[in-house]
């Protein structure tokens, strides 16, 4: 694969971008990442018989910057109109959720009842469900932090969005709070590189993740690293 190599990774290096701020994805540090983006980073690598330079960022906003600049060769994203503009994405490899958590005493229970005048959300800065609901509500108000949870608890908001993963595990250690069970966004997780690059290059990356999970490795990735509740996204 010599030549989706050098289009792909012209410097010789592939150099991909990790998001550590979402923990289904990628675990550990940026010294010692780990988790199912490094796997197919680290397969895809190994294939095209290329060194692998791992580029970690806390937020999906820092790694979309930084694919967008030229600083990675590929990233692991949330497919998203704004995002399409300046990506070229797979099929997704991971489907996974957005819901809200509210205060126990919260008269919200339902999805619905979210998108409401005088009803602030508090969001991760740049992230898949910042851009989802920044696009899709019509009276609440999106709030944007470091993380949803923490301007959440800053600004005294009413709704706090996320991850299902982190954010269940968020409830279960605060109290005060409850899930509203409901997801308000399916987010499908996929690979993405420069829209520059030639169409085989793509066509290879696409065809890439459809083995990937087919085989299995996605499964087998997501369980070694804790993550076996996130969902393979299904043939693309």
């Amino acid at each position: 694969m010599t030549t989706v190599a050098a289009d792909l990774a012209p410097d010789g290096v592939l150099r991909a971008s990790i998001n550590l701020g979402n923990p289904v994805l990628a675990q550990g540090t940026p010294d010692a990442p780990a988790g199912v983006t490094v796997d197919i980073a680290r397969e895809l690598a190994r294939r095209l018989d290329l060194p692998l330079e791992l580029v970690c960022f806390d937020a999906a906003r820092k790694s979309f910057e930084a694919m967008t600049a030229g600083q990675a060769d590929l990233c692991f994203l949330a497919i998203d109109p704004a995002r399409a503009e300046e990506v070229a994405f797979t099929a997704p490899y991971v489907v996974i959720e957005g819901v809200f958590a509210v205060p126990q005493e919260s008269a919200l229970t339902t999805v619905a009842d979210v998108d409401a005048p005088g009803v602030r959300i508090g969001v991760k800065q740049g992230s898949a469900y910042d851009l989802y609901l920044t696009r899709t509500v019509r009276q609440a108000t999106v709030i944007r932090g470091a993380e949803g949870v923490e301007v959440f608890r800053a600004g005294n908001l009413e709704v706090a969005a996320g991850i299902r993963q982190p954010i269940t595990r968020y409830v279960d250690e605060h109290p005060d709070l409850r899930l509203i069970d409901e997801r308000f966004m399916q987010i499908q997780q996929a690979v993405g590189t420069a829209k520059s690059k030639h169409p085989d290059t793509v066509a290879y990356l696409h065809a890439l993740i459809e083995d990937l999970k087919s085989s299995g490795f996605i499964a087998a990735s997501l369980a070694a690293s804790g993550q076996a509740d996130a969902t393979v996204a299904p043939p693309g």
